[in-house]
């Protein structure tokens, strides 16, 4: 099952030629999910041959232009091209006042039902969950109220090694098995250890986005051991004063944050129009967090399924 990344747009606050507004799809499985929908981002679907249609949850982080100013046109266009599946939106409290107005008065009257869910971005929380994955906001530190996400996934069953497995074993203890139960009697008697007839289940995977945010430590406990992480790296260090009056962060505080959290993959993003080559930002990750890579447009990451 595909688990893998795609960025529509890295800059700031001010796009540039080369860089767009922040959007990511994440796509798990037959499921695309959309972080931020900053201007521009259904011509990014476009140019990726993403399909509108096919997403099926939206999430904003909060409510600074560059996050969402696309969102209201990309919903229009959803409907010009008659979308009829439900659409699940997350967001910031005032997103829903913002788009009732902006549809009042364009006389939009969506041909899907939009399902708005009001976040907390003050703590990590469950947002979503269905039978693959889980998602859960966690608590940023910016100008306006702004929370990250952490999508994850569910635990996997243990593989059955079947020339193992005795013929008296019935289905619903075969479905113990997968689950990591041990098979015993009426009396409570072991008659099958799982350990001997099963093999670790593959990794579940996991990504977390933290938007735009100062650098905050306390983080560390929900993004531990995260497959692959998105920080924000606005600055380079020797603009640090600068990014916290701002409520930023530098490439290097990125990078401390993935070495303390103990990820696998460290993504940069969110970049000052400033920088026009950010070959700098990567090089000062890079001497703390080796594995970093720059989230740059159309770059993709993916999330191999691999046994523990």
């Amino acid at each position: 099952m595909d688990f893998e990344l795609r960025i529509l747009g890295s800059s700031s606050a001010t796009p540039s030629a080369n860089r767009h507004h922040t959007a990511q799809v994440l796509t798990i499985g037959n499921q695309i999910h959309l972080i931020d929908c900053g201007e521009g981002t259904q011509m990014q679907l476009m140019q990726y041959k993403i399909k509108h249609q096919r997403i099926c949850n939206i999430y904003i982080s909060h409510l600074h232009g560059d996050h969402y100013f696309g969102l209201a046109g990309l919903l229009s266009t959803m409907y010009l091209q008659g979308r009829q599946l439900p659409l699940h939106l997350f967001g910031p409290p005032g997103l829903s006042e913002i788009l009732s107005l902006q549809f009042k008065y364009s006389g939009t009257n969506l041909s899907y039902k939009l399902i708005f869910h009001e976040l907390d971005t003050t703590c990590y929380k469950k947002i979503f969950e269905d039978k693959q994955i889980t998602v859960h906001t966690i608590p940023m530190e910016h100008r306006v109220p702004t929370c990250g996400f952490i999508f994850r996934e569910k635990p996997k069953p243990r593989p059955l090694i079947k020339e193992k497995l005795p013929p008296y074993l019935t289905p619903p203890q075969l479905v113990r098995l997968k689950w990591g139960e041990d098979i015993n009697d009426e009396q409570g008697n072991l008659l099958l250890a799982n350990k001997e007839v099963t093999l670790d289940p593959k990794h579940s995977r996991s990504y977390a986005y933290c938007s735009d945010s100062r650098y905050k430590p306390d983080l560390l406990p929900y993004l531990r051991h995260v497959d692959l992480l998105y920080h924000e790296a606005t600055f380079l260090s020797d603009m640090e004063e600068r990014a916290s009056q701002t409520f930023h962060s530098t490439a290097r505080q990125a990078a401390e944050m993935a070495a303390a959290a103990e990820v696998r993959h460290l993504l940069l993003g969110h970049f000052s129009v400033r920088y026009k080559d950010l070959t700098p930002l990567l090089t000062e990750a890079q001497e703390i967090f080796e594995k970093t890579d720059l989230a740059t447009e159309g770059s993709i990451f993916s999330v191999r399924e691999q046994h523990r």
